[in-house]
């Protein structure tokens, strides 16, 4: 299937009243809920125009830049949370993309997308914010499970994108660093080799703060 972008989303810091996590009641902070841009939008090095997080310490910054979703995620969020309307957009993703998934994109990916490049910095480390935003307790710890987490890309050539535009690969320097592995790491599933830690570790396209983690993981 071809790589493209099937809708941009972006969104504001809006103040919405907490019901599962923290002090119920409360208010929380957000620019989780996308909206739709139906239209050509402008990429900078730090983000795309319009977009805005009210984490400054956990989301934004060159190496989270644009948040993308795979498309083909939602089919199965559909089937396993039927009482949930989920659409592009729903997991805090600025790009819901087709033809792309967290088991053929790889750390360090350049992609060409209209006259702008990026490139695969991270994994999305899911949080509590997903099962806010829905009101669903499980739904962070199934995004988790199931690795459909999506994926953070630092932009090296800022530019002009729109829904519709390809996803053309134009350089792929770690081959055997998906962010399907990667996930698997963090939480568990695979074994931490050594080998691997190390690679990571060495892997300049990787996002600082992932790095930063790795002796983390190394005792764990």
């Amino acid at each position: 299937m071809k790589a493209q972008i099937i809708s941009i989303q972006v969104g504001q810091i809006q103040s919405y009243v907490m019901h599962r996590y923290g002090d119920v009641g409360k208010t929380w902070s957000t620019a989780f809920y996308k909206q739709p841009v139906n239209r050509p939008v402008i990429v900078e090095r730090s983000g795309i125009e319009g977009d805005a997080q009210a984490d400054r310490k956990h989301h934004g910054g060159v190496d989270k830049a644009v948040l993308v979703y795979a498309q083909e995620h939602y089919r199965a969020w559909a089937a396993e949370y039927p009482h949930l309307s989920f659409s592009p957009g729903g997991f805090g993703e600025n790009l819901t993309v087709a033809g792309l998934n967290e088991e053929t994109v790889c750390v360090g990916d350049v992609y060409r997308i209209g006259n702008v490049l990026v490139e695969v910095s991270q994994p999305r480390t899911p949080c509590w914010k997903i099962s806010e935003r829905w009101q669903a307790p499980s739904l962070t710890d199934s995004v988790r499970k199931t690795g459909r987490t999506g994926w953070y890309l630092r932009v090296r050539a800022p530019g002009v994108i729109a829904a519709g535009d390809a996803l053309e690969l134009v350089d792929r320097v770690h081959p055997d660093l998906s962010i399907s592995l990667l996930n698997d790491l963090l939480f568990g599933r695979v074994p931490k080799s050594k080998a691997v830690l190390d690679v990571l570790q060495s892997c300049l396209a990787l996002a600082d703060g992932w790095r930063s983690g790795i002796p983390e993981l190394r005792m764990k």
